[in-house]
């Protein structure tokens, strides 16, 4: 478990990634999300999540590099995640969509990319050989030095396990919505118990699980946030948090988690949270 800010996990093939992360999910690109991250690298979050569905990695990207020159970040101390979008799966397509990423972006090298979305039986047949010739791209770019690490979004326990098996590297990231009232316990125990470290996406699940009683009872307890109490429950877990905001006083609080800690008894109310909103998609049924 990560005891601040700064602390990192060991992905499985020996490299560094920071235990708490920033999301971008629904910034919007422009002014408002550079000037976003530039406040979470100001906070000192390092890790930065992107995708290219959410049109936002150009100004992400710009967000990064006036970071650099500010505040006299190196870009070897940031960590850096974009994600392949659905209508770009498969060897060629995702050969260029990551090189449209990385334009958008203006990085060199990337530290982690991410299949968005599994490609899935209900509505492909062949699906895991999309998802196998998806892979084999990001396996070669792994290999070039293009990508430091390689990673899955939103991809079930046996979604996994079939890339596992067909693939030649396994995954090092896995990204998955989960937070208190929705926490998908089999995909992310799956994950650790194959050294696949897992991120998890709207953590605050949209902003409705914030309203729920037990957690504000809970943050009254602690004098923090019901946001503060969601993100250490999932450190906690060894689960990397990925809160999202572009409000700089947010920005900073959702950072300050690492001065307490949450008793075994409250970490077992919030996992007995029913659902209590979030996205809630089923990756098996969801049209991808």
């Amino acid at each position: 478990m990560i005891k601040k800010i700064s602390d990192t996990y060991t992905l499985s093939n020996g490299m560094k990634m920071p235990g708490l992360g920033f999301g971008t999910w629904q910034s919007a690109a422009g002014n408002t999300t550079v000037n976003a991250v530039k406040n979470a690298i100001k906070a000192g979050y390092r890790n930065i999540d992107t995708a290219a569905a959410y049109h936002n990695e150009k100004s992400v990207g710009e967000g990064i590099r006036q970071s650099m020159e500010e505040y006299g970040i190196k870009r070897e101390d940031l960590f850096i995640s974009t994600k392949l979008w659905n209508d770009h799966r498969g060897y060629d397509l995702a050969m260029k969509a990551f090189e449209n990423s990385m334009n958008e972006l203006g990085l060199e090298y990337l530290d982690l990319y991410m299949i968005h979305w599994p490609a899935v039986e209900k509505w492909h047949e062949d699906w895991r050989e999309i998802n196998r010739s998806t892979w084999k791209a990001f396996e070669e770019l792994y290999r070039a030095g293009r990508i430091k690490a390689i990673g899955v979004s939103n991809f079930l326990a046996h979604h996994v396990q079939a890339l596992m098996e067909d693939g030649e590297i396994a995954p090092m990231v896995s990204q998955i919505e989960y937070h208190p009232g929705f926490g998908q316990i089999e995909s992310a125990d799956f994950c650790q118990k194959h050294s696949i470290i897992v991120q998890a996406w709207s953590p605050f699940g949209t902003g409705d699980v914030l309203k729920n009683a037990v957690l504000s009872e809970i943050a009254g307890k602690y004098g923090k946030t019901t946001a503060q109490i969601c993100l250490r429950w999932l450190v906690q877990k060894n689960i990397v948090p990925l809160p999202k905001s572009v409000h700089e006083e947010r920005i900073f609080s959702n950072a300050e988690i690492f001065d307490f800690q949450l008793s075994e008894p409250d970490m077992q109310k919030i996992d007995e949270i029913p659902y209590c909103g979030g996205m809630r998609f089923d990756p098996d049924t969801a049209k991808s």
